[in-house]
């Protein structure tokens, strides 16, 4: 490749990170390692690598020495597999000293897992990100040989998008009328459009999050895995959107699509709904007490951020309050994160690793809570690693007693705060 291009979209990288105002996360990051960031698309990950740089710089590192390229930049539509070489190249014209690269989504070049594993086997400081699936844990190890570390990078939580619109969460706010008012008002933001760090930025963030929507739809999605049927994969992910709170299999999926006249099969249905994880779009989270198969083909699906699901609902706030647990307990958790539903028992998060029992009900007040209520007193009953009983609501606090049993109503703004 043209090593002036090269150059030029270095330095312009440079001139963006110089000016760039960041708000600080907590991620830690060891610098004698190698890293790959993964994630869902405008998660942030660029913005860390920026953090990195500013940080690298701050402490003495040359600028000459950095070498930011962000894969997604129009210059570089024609790169290759062959073109990886003249990027060490550029940096040794750029300095004479040791090189820091940041390559940026960088999965858009096919092979790149082999420049990226020569990088680390020269022990060059190499940060790399990426957008699919396809790059994540067990995949990542085995294509790199165990030479790089991941970080899983996730849209603003609560607090980061809190610290973001400078709003005080201290101890001292919490217990101050003004204070929690504030951080109710910032909660219906953060709620129906979720936590993408630049849609604060944005008046419409509405449109926001659907421009994102539609890049992870037809970039990460459907060009990637060159889908046939695009309207199906849209009906698609629009009644997984619509079945958030509920167990819903590939069948049900598949008979939902026929019935409505979108002719696909169960085989392709399947195919799409692991490429909706591969973009980081869903997730899923698995009975308890299933079987393994059931495990597999028989899930509640949840959005990696609201605001993404926001986009498919209409007045179902309380989909919308158990979206947002599910992530914030998912993010924290991962794979240990459970629903309870057996006899006499359906429990919508059953925590493994701490023993917490989560119900969510958008509000209890002038409605039965006996569902809430009877589950988590018999999910004490039949797990007995159950400690800790919890209800999430909107903005309601209690603490009931039954059966000798300590049940917490938490407000979930207090809850992602204090958790």
């Amino acid at each position: 490749m043209n090593h002036d291009k090269l150059k030029q979209v270095i330095y312009d990288q440079h001139e963006l990170i110089k000016n760039f105002k960041i708000i600080d996360r907590n991620y830690d990051f060891d610098f004698n390692a190698n890293y790959v960031l993964i994630g869902l698309r405008r998660a942030g990950k660029s913005t860390l690598l920026y953090k990195i740089v500013q940080d690298l710089v701050a402490n003495g590192t040359d600028w000459n020495q950095i070498v930011y390229i962000n894969f997604e930049d129009e210059r570089l539509v024609d790169f290759s597999l062959d073109d990886f070489n003249d990027i060490l190249s550029v940096q040794a014209e750029m300095s004479d000293k040791k090189g820091w690269f940041f390559l940026d989504e960088i999965q858009n070049v096919d092979g790149w897992e082999k420049f990226a594993r020569r990088l680390a086997d020269s022990k060059e400081h190499t940060f790399i990100t990426g957008s699919n699936a396809k790059m994540i844990s067990q995949e990542i190890e085995n294509r790199l040989g165990g030479r790089y570390l991941t970080k899983y990078v996730t849209p603003y939580n609560f607090k980061e998008f809190l610290t973001a619109k400078n709003i005080d969460f201290s101890e001292n706010s919490l217990f101050s009328t003004k204070g929690c008012g504030k951080i109710i008002r910032e909660l219906e933001t953060y709620f129906y459009f979720g936590g993408f760090p630049e849609s604060i930025d944005y008046r419409d963030k509405r449109e926001y999050v659907s421009s994102i929507y539609q890049k992870i739809l037809l970039g990460d999605i459907a060009s990637r895995n060159n889908v046939r049927n695009f309207n199906g994969l849209r009906i698609l992910i629009k009644k997984i959107a619509e079945s958030v709170k509920d167990e819903v299999s590939y069948s049900k999926l598949h008979n939902t699509l026929k019935s409505i006249g979108v002719n696909i099969s169960k085989d392709v249905v399947i195919d799409y709904v692991g490429y909706a994880h591969q973009s980081f779009l869903i997730f899923t989270i698995r009975n308890y007490f299933s079987k393994f198969v059931d495990k597999e083909t028989t899930p509640k699906y949840y959005f990696n951020d609201n605001g993404l699901l926001n986009l498919f609902l209409t007045n179902e706030e309380p989909r919308l309050l158990e979206n947002l647990v599910a992530v914030n307990l998912w993010n924290k958790h991962k794979g240990k994160v459970y629903y309870l539903k057996g006899q006499n028992l359906d429990a919508d998060f059953y925590i493994e690793e701490t023993g917490e029992v989560i119900q969510v009900a958008y509000s209890i007040k002038n409605i039965s809570s006996d569902r809430e209520t009877k589950s988590l007193i018999t999910a004490a009953k039949t797990v007995k690693e159950s400690k800790r009983f919890i209800i999430i609501t909107y903005n309601e606090e209690d603490e009931i007693i039954l059966d000798g049993m300590k049940i917490e109503v938490i407000p979930v703004w207090k809850w992602m705060i204090e958790g």
